[in-house]
């Protein structure tokens, strides 16, 4: 077995996890619509932006902080 198909034998869950140095938003600065409609899973659409500035309007950083893990 070679050492690369070792690797790869880690646990399903292990490999697909996400690095928690990627799951942070960090307090620096306000997130865009753009970054909000990507947190929340939506597609970029003209829609989804409008969606995403209405809650940043209302919510301000909370709006993405709720929908991160």
């Amino acid at each position: 077995m070679s050492e690369e198909s070792e690797s790869l034998s880690a646990p399903p869950d292990a490999r697909e996890a996400t690095p928690d140095r990627l799951l942070h938003t960090g307090g620096d600065g306000q997130p865009s619509a753009e970054d909000l409609v990507l947190a929340s899973g939506r597609d970029l659409t003209p829609e989804n932006v409008e969606w995403a500035e209405r809650r940043l309007a209302e919510e301000g950083r909370s709006a993405i902080d709720k929908r991160l893990p």
